[in-house]
């Protein structure tokens, strides 16, 4: 499940490659998700981005034999079979304690299915961040090769010219309307795999005329654990400590780019994602609020429709809360006011409307065999428990089935017009009980529209509009991996009374996906005062927080405009002919390049804008710098200062803050209060980064005067309440920190005025902001909150007592250093999300390390 929460209830009326390699960059967008490693030409820019495309990682690497996908452009037949090789048994594979099926078995029983019949595909999609294989088995009719390509057809008219495909004849007799089962992206939520592979077996032999019929008529594609790492582990993040229900917008997971891509290839008409644990059984769609970029009204009638199926279904099972311990099923949008929302796109169901599915849900199965569960019941009662969240989610997956058999008509028809409504511009229809018929209590606290700007401009890396080259890059390849259609200037031309120059990268919003578009690079907006509890995060910006200059443009015809369709952005890479070098430091790629000229004894010097001057005789190492990291170089006269060094960086942090770290190529070693006591050798340790895990209380003695002497000579940089608390034992910083609400979070504005965040982005996240007051002598403010409200997007309410809003944060501070300390009070490595941010934490990393007194650190 997502997070459990205590919410009111509604009157019933009746939803982050492997490791990145120190000094790489992490796998992007195409082919897996590869960062492009252009050819760099010495003293010119790289003309050949796809030449040298490399994963960072050997789990990111081809797969071997079975493992390697057909390629995309060859469309074969179904059944597509192939011969699972099986992988070592695990007796430590958490799975085996309930009874379920632990993951070195499902490879065997993915070949005893596929050999039952023909109607059972399977394919190995990709790997897990611990390096497990990722199965898709599809069930659907026989095709030949030639039916395969007429379906291939017409799903890329119904995404592409959603007029024409709404009139074809074709298209309503032949299609098979595309279902997407996802099972396990919560490791230690096991069920759904189970269900998934019982449902896969009966459908595989059944001869009875309603399967026939579904099955001709459709294609269920079952992902068959999203999370093989937390599977066995009985965990509910991956191998990189990542919750993968949360890596949609960012896709810094290899297994979020495969659902991803899943969701890209197949285009479903409908997603289940099953979870668990919920007692009674969950099944979405959601309380308010709801996403402002959907086609809300087509989403809440079919999903809406479908859950009343499910929820029949389940109930029928006859489980009791007496007998069983099992209550009633329950819909949020019918059953609760707040507190389950479906307003991020971080979730699967979420993300998937923005891809043309209709009905989406999140299906909670109702008994907790996890965490404190898995460890303190007996055997039986947990098998017992498995047994009935194995019947629940298949309840609801079949009864999901007879929905598409009985509806793939109005499924399809309602895919298109999305599809049409974002092609042309058209306006979205707000629900209400006339728009969406039959769902009951629909009221104004469901209606959540937006404004499409005309499109969105980000200018070229060459020009002076733009802030960061590498950032805007980065920025084109993420939104055509989330199948956004961008264009670029072959010369420059006009658009609403402006012109932009030649390269700059347009994204038209009257495209079929408008609402991806939108929804990864709008502001977003302050929904504080329309509920009073998230679930999750409430503003993401791609726009304000990835560190590229994006300009949105509310008007204006395309027409005519000299534009071209771009499958990738063009490269950055380039090193001038002669003279030092100077390497800005305002975007990861470019720390991980720095990172790693220092890795190879490159003497680099930080000049005073905090930019790294590198000598003429480092020249071909900044070549391979260049390319590998696609950043540029220029050719300056400026002076280096402080001489850098790499560093060894011992970290107390998140999973997402280890992640960035090492995506930017530190040196990281992680530590916690349990590390520490044990016994840490601090000698090899140049700073400490503390944010999370580490209590200074509840040190040993032995372990507290190791930690006291490091800092005495050493830096640090802390993080929110944690890293606050450090500094105030080792008394550090002369500061007072101050909380804000600790469920607030989202896009605030920010002013730069020091040199840790000298030429920053405007804009921050936070979750559960901090501030800093009462600054003492020596410590400086590098960034502030803005004056006013500074949040733009997200929810940040005031405590009860008044306390710990936004107009407290105002004008605060929000970083602070001095000598060998820096302090956050922002989130800037967030879930490895905030890109444009990151470079504050590798600059605060640098300064704390080679600061040897105030005057030193300028």
């Amino acid at each position: 499940m997502r997070t459990t929460r205590t919410v009111p209830a509604r009157p019933v009326l009746i939803v982050t490659l492997g490791l990145a390699t120190a000094g790489l960059p992490l796998l992007a967008p195409h082919a897996a998700g590869a960062d492009p490693k252009p050819v760099v030409r010495e003293g010119a820019a790289v003309d050949d981005r796809a030449a040298a495309r490399a994963p960072a990682s050997a789990a990111g690497r081809a797969l071997a034999d079975e493992t390697s996908p057909a390629p995309a452009t060859a469309t074969r037949g179904y059944p597509r079979r192939q011969v699972l090789s099986p992988g070592p048994e695990n007796p430590g594979d958490k799975s085996l304690k309930l009874g379920l099926t632990p993951y070195h078995a499902i490879a065997p029983k993915l070949n005893a299915l596929q050999r039952l019949g023909d109607r059972v595909s399977v394919e190995v999609t990709g790997r897990s961040a611990g390096g497990h294989r990722l199965y898709l088995v599809t069930v659907t009719a026989p095709e030949t090769t030639r039916q395969a390509r007429a379906q291939e057809r017409m799903r890329a008219l119904i995404e592409n010219a959603p007029a024409t495909a709404a009139k074809s004849r074709e298209i309503k007799r032949a299609y098979k309307a595309p279902v997407f089962v996802n099972s396990n992206i919560h490791g230690n939520e096991w069920e759904g795999t189970d269900a998934s592979l019982k449902v896969i077996e009966r459908l595989a032999t059944a001869k009875d005329a309603a399967t026939r019929e579904l099955l001709a008529h459709s294609r269920l594609y079952f992902n068959v654990t999203a999370n093989p790492d937390g599977r066995i582990a009985g965990t509910r993040a991956n191998a990189n400590g990542f919750d993968l229900n949360r890596d949609f917008v960012t896709a810094s997971q290899p297994e979020s780019r495969v659902m991803r891509q899943i969701e890209l290839d197949k285009q479903p008409a409908v997603l289940l994602d099953l979870h668990g644990y919920v007692n009674g059984t969950l099944i979405e769609p959601t309380t308010p609020p709801h996403g402002e970029n959907y086609e809300y009204d087509l989403f809440l009638k079919n999903s809406y429709a479908n859950a009343l199926g499910m929820e029949s279904a389940v109930n029928a099972l006859g489980y009791t809360p007496a007998k069983d311990g099992v209550e009633p099923a329950q819909i949020p949008f019918r059953d609760q006011e707040e507190g389950w929302d479906d307003w991020p796109p971080i979730f699967t169901p979420q993300y998937a409307a923005f891809h043309g599915t209709v009905a989406a849900h999140t299906v909670e199965i109702p008994l907790a065999v996890n965490n404190e569960e898995y460890d303190t019941l007996l055997v039986p009662e947990l098998r017992r428990r498995s047994a009935v969240n194995t019947a629940v989610a298949g309840a609801a997956v079949r009864a999901t089935l007879n929905h598409v058999r009985e509806h793939r008509a109005t499924l399809v028809a309602d895919q298109i017009e999305t599809f049409r409504r974002g092609a042309a511009g058209a306006p979205q229809v707000p629900v209400s009980p006339r728009t969406v018929p039959g769902v009951p209590g629909i009221g104004p606290e469901d209606v959540y529209t937006t404004d499409f700007p005309r499109a969105y401009v980000i200018p070229p890396g060459d020009s002076r509009t733009q802030r960061s080259a590498p950032a805007a890059a980065r920025l084109v390849d993420h939104l055509l991996a989330n199948d956004v259609r961008v264009t670029r200037a072959t010369r420059p031309f006009r658009l609403a009374g402006r012109t932009y120059p030649e390269g700059s990268y347009v994204v038209d919003l009257r495209q079929p996906k408008r609402g991806m578009a939108n929804v990864l690079l709008a502001d977003g907006r302050d929904i504080s005062d329309k509920v009073s509890v998230m679930y999750d995060i409430s503003g993401w910006s791609l726009g304000r927080l990835w560190g590229a200059t994006v300009e949105r443009v509310t008007s204006g015809s395309l027409r005519g405009a000299p534009l071209r369709p771009v499958t990738e952005a063009a490269p950055v890479a380039h090193v001038p002919a002669h003279g030092t070098l100077r390497l800005r430091l305002t975007d990861p790629r470019e720390i991980a390049a720095l990172n790693s000229l220092l890795g190879q004894g490159v003497p680099v010097r930080q000049a005073r804008d905090g930019s790294a001057i590198v000598p003429a005789s480092a020249r071909r190492a900044a070549l391979t710098a260049a390319r590998a990291h696609d950043v540029s170089f220029t050719a300056t006269r400026l002076k280096g200062e402080t001489p850098l060094h790499r560093l060894r960086v011992a970290a107390a942090v998140t999973p997402g803050e280890l992640f960035a770290l090492r995506e930017m190529g530190f040196d990281v070693t992680p530590v916690s209060t349990g590390v520490l006591n044990a016994g840490f050798d601090w000698s090899g340790t140049d700073v400490l980064f503390v944010s999370a895990g580490l209590d200074h209380a509840a040190l040993t003695s032995p372990a507290r005067k190791a930690l006291d002497a490091f800092l005495d000579g050493h830096g640090l940089v802390g993080r929110g309440a944690t890293g606050a608390a450090l500094n105030a034992a080792a008394d550090l910083l002369a500061v007072k920190p101050v909380e804000g609400n600790p469920d607030a979070n989202g896009v605030v504005r920010a002013v730069n005025s020091g040199r840790l965040t000298q030429d920053a982005p405007a804009h921050t996240f936070v979750y559960a902001p901090l501030w800093f007051t009462d600054l003492g002598p020596g410590v400086r403010e590098e960034q502030s909150y803005a004056t006013g409200n500074p949040l733009v997007s997200g929810h940040w309410r005031p405590l009860r007592d008044g306390t710990g809003g936004p107009s407290a944060a105002a004008g605060q501070a929000s970083v602070v250093s001095g000598g060998r300390t820096a302090l956050f009070g922002t989130e800037p490595l967030f879930r490895d999300h905030p890109k444009g941010e990151f470079p504050q934490v590798a600059r605060a990393l640098f300064t704390v390390a080679h600061s040897g007194s105030d005057e030193e650190n300028g």
